[in-house]
């Protein structure tokens, strides 16, 4: 994969899998650089012994290396040193999901205040397939926590509202999600056919986390790619991404995993905005340009309501002066309106709304 220069001073190894400590390759990245920070760290999970299933077979538990520490004093400085790394390559209105169990989540999360991180969203991962617990001694582990923050308090952090609002079929999206783990074909494997990875996260999970919090082009940086699931979301959605993976056998797992990824088609990247994050058009602009001439008529949209459009951008009508919004709050008796979809123009005979006008020209601003 190649390296691109973007316009800031330093070079940044876009859509690459770095090799090595993830704090050490964190240090050595350009600061503030990344839009976006995905952390699925080290759970410590301070397993005792191995866990069997009750036919005796043993579950495929997290026992790696890379999963243990020595006390919690050691997991919270661990924690520490790579949450600030994180916060210095973040952009001023960067943000981090940082993923965890209740083994480690509420450690991060004071770690992440401390460090002057502002949290907006805990989030619960509400697992549809959760792995029963063998044991029968505790409740079934059905949940994650993720934890979403940007990098202070004035942070304008990326929020696509109305996309998430599109993923939930029209309704507000809230802060439980309930998602699958990864099982059947998308769960990785390697050589033997055991897992590739013991903690996979799924696509699912990564793809709304993109859509919602970043914008295409902007860079997401993993320090914990393990088999590349934010890389290959990163990678369809037209977002850069940056992987670090100590382990090699997992790098080897995510490059191949990557490469076979095919990128949407430019028009699918684009998602629902907010109105409110659209370019702003003041109603003049459209007297200015000749789209509607003074003296032009407009018609509510019942057609019962009638103004005519001034030189400045105003409307009159009877005694009553004013704002596309302000003429048709008085006409309706209301204590406000919305002007942009309030007021209609005849064309061919038909009453063609306003608002139709504005968005030829934001159109054009794209």
């Amino acid at each position: 994969m190649k390296t691109k220069t973007r316009s800031s001073a330093a070079s940044l190894p876009l859509n690459q899998i770095l090799a090595g400590d993830s704090i050490d390759v964190m240090n050595s990245l350009p600061e503030g650089s990344i839009d976006l920070i995905f952390a699925d760290p080290p759970y410590n999970l301070q397993l005792r012994g191995d866990l069997h299933r009750p036919d005796n077979s043993k579950v495929d538990a997290v026992d790696d290396a890379w999963d243990q520490f020595d006390s919690f004093k050691v997991y919270d400085d661990f924690t520490r040193e790579w949450l600030k790394a994180a916060r210095r390559l973040l952009k001023p209105n960067g943000a981090i999901w940082a993923i965890g169990s209740y083994h480690n989540v509420y450690r991060m999360g004071a770690e992440l205040q401390n460090l002057g991180f502002w949290i907006l969203n805990d989030v619960v991962w509400r697992k549809s397939n959760p792995m029963p617990n063998f044991r029968g001694k505790r409740f079934t582990n059905a949940h994650e926590t993720l934890i979403w923050a940007s990098k202070n308090e004035a942070a304008k952090y990326t929020f696509n509202y109305e996309a998430l609002k599109s993923l939930n079929e029209g309704i507000q999206m809230r802060s439980d999600w309930v998602l699958p783990i990864c099982n059947g074909g998308e769960r990785l494997k390697n050589e033997d056919g055991d897992k590739a990875h013991p903690t996979q996260k799924p696509e699912s999970l990564l793809h709304r986390i993109l859509v919602g919090t970043t914008n295409p082009g902007d860079v997401v940086l993993d320090p914990f790619f393990g088999t590349g699931t934010t890389g290959a979301v990163a990678k369809m959605l037209g977002r850069e991404f940056i992987g670090i993976e100590r382990e090699e056998k997992y790098r080897v797992v995510a490059e191949k995993r990557i490469a076979a990824v095919r990128k949407f088609d430019k028009d699918a990247l684009h998602v629902s905005t907010s109105k409110r994050a659209e370019p702003r058009v003041p109603f003049g602009q459209l007297v200015e340009r000749g789209m509607l001439r003074p003296g032009e008529e407009l018609y509510s949209m019942n057609g019962r309501k009638k103004a005519k459009v001034r030189a400045d951008g105003t409307l009159v009508s009877n005694d009553v002066k004013g704002s596309i919004h302000q003429v048709g709050a008085h006409l309706e008796g209301a204590p406000s309106c919305n002007g942009w979809t309030y007021w209609t123009f005849k064309r061919d005979g038909k009453n063609v709304p306003i608002d139709v006008l504005r968005q030829q020209i934001r159109a054009e601003m794209q």
